[in-house]
């Protein structure tokens, strides 16, 4: 049992609560060594009281690392710890859904990695059960907390470029092609859904969606590299079946057209990860990752290329969106609700998961295909 001494009262200056928000972090693998447990340690009102992984031993290792007491290897267990308020999910993406909806029927609030599902029907359910739970839910869109992709969303909508008339996200890496590559869940479509077209696809239709508007249809196509890879855990030879490249058009509500690249075959440069923004007036170019590296410039039609200032930790090489969208998470537990205008909930999941199944479709059936936007589609 943990000892509630030395506890300090916690919350907003309306609500504040006796003891420190508990956070379970289910799926204790690498990601989460970089991201949920020190972001969440980091937050004055939380504490990361338990791990989850399978493997027993490697998640001892990484308790005694970080200082948490208790360690599980079956999540069930975790969930019917009442003691544990909250629970971050960093799982293989099949297993998202159904420890999403066990959780927020044990009445934890959930952090939920992306993409938030398989596809989305599981994510719109994943959704409607968060609300109807009443429990805080967000997805991990870490862009949003990007000071770069935040200062363009703001000159965006200030009217900065004047009337949009293009938009163009852009992910190179070829980290799939290099002869040192081996294969892991992400590479499997019976544990992942897709490839990059979920891994860093799910990033870039969010920030499309968070800075220009819902995206109403989208033709697509998706290519795969058929190659055999050593198993990264077991060394097993492992085909790889999930897409390394998938590309885009798409169309905005507004009319806004669009184009989205993202790839794992093709060599990055210097600002590989971009989100670029046309208008008549202009053009604003986010460059952007978990926040160690990231820029903003803006070009006038009539003009030269401009840096825009961002806050000194931009230039600094550390991920800083990471600790601060585990904060928010934190925050928003807190204050009884997320912060709308940036925080992205599982109902952002779901439209970015939509998109992401269209593409799937289009690449299909060699078209376009429309998607459904409203809260009851």
């Amino acid at each position: 049992m943990l000892s509630h001494e030395g506890q300090v009262k916690i919350g907003t200056r309306r609500n504040c609560m006796e003891r420190k928000l508990r956070f379970a972090v289910i799926g204790a693998g690498r990601f989460a060594e970089e991201c949920q447990i020190p972001g969440l340690q980091r937050h004055a009102n939380a504490e990361v009281v338990a791990l989850c992984r399978r493997n027993r031993d490697l998640c001892e290792q990484t308790a005694l690392k970080f200082g948490v007491p208790k360690v599980y290897t079956d999540y069930a267990d975790v969930l019917a710890d009442d003691t544990i308020d909250a629970v971050t999910i960093v799982t293989p993406n099949v297993f998202h859904y159904p420890i999403a909806i066990e959780a927020l029927q044990a009445g934890k609030h959930v952090f939920c990695e992306k993409p938030l599902a398989m596809n989305a029907s599981e994510a719109r359910e994943m959704y409607d059960i968060a609300e109807a739970c009443g429990k805080i839910h967000q997805v991990a869109f870490t862009f949003r907390y990007t000071h770069c992709l935040y200062k363009l969303r703001q000159m965006f909508k200030n009217g900065k470029i004047g009337k949009p008339l293009y938009v163009r996200v852009q992910c190179d890496g070829w980290s799939a092609l290099q002869s040192s590559a081996t294969a892991a869940w992400r590479n499997q479509k019976s544990l992942s859904g897709t490839g990059i077209l979920g891994d860093m696809g799910s990033h870039f239709f969010d920030a499309i969606r968070w800075v220009c508007g819902d995206i109403t249809q989208v033709c697509g196509v998706l290519h795969n590299v058929p190659r055999v890879r050593p198993h990264a855990s077991t060394g097993e030879p492992t085909p790889i079946d999930t897409d390394d490249l998938a590309a885009a058009w798409f169309e905005i509500a507004s009319g806004l057209k669009g184009q989205f690249f993202v790839s794992s075959i093709t060599p990055p440069r210097p600002e590989n990860k971009y989100i670029e923004v046309v208008g008549e007036e202009g053009v604003l170019f986010a460059y952007l990752s978990r926040g160690q590296e990231e820029g903003l410039r803006f070009r006038h039609r009539d003009g030269d290329w401009e840096t825009i200032d961002l806050p000194p930790e931009a230039a600094e090489g550390k991920p800083h969106a990471l600790g601060r969208m585990m904060g928010c998470f934190v925050d928003g537990i807190l204050r009884g609700k997320l912060n709308s205008d940036r925080d992205p909930s599982f109902f952002d999941g779901w439209k970015a998961q939509s998109a992401i199944d269209a593409v799937v479709e289009s690449t299909e059936q060699k078209r376009w295909i429309e998607i459904g936007n409203g809260k009851n589609d």
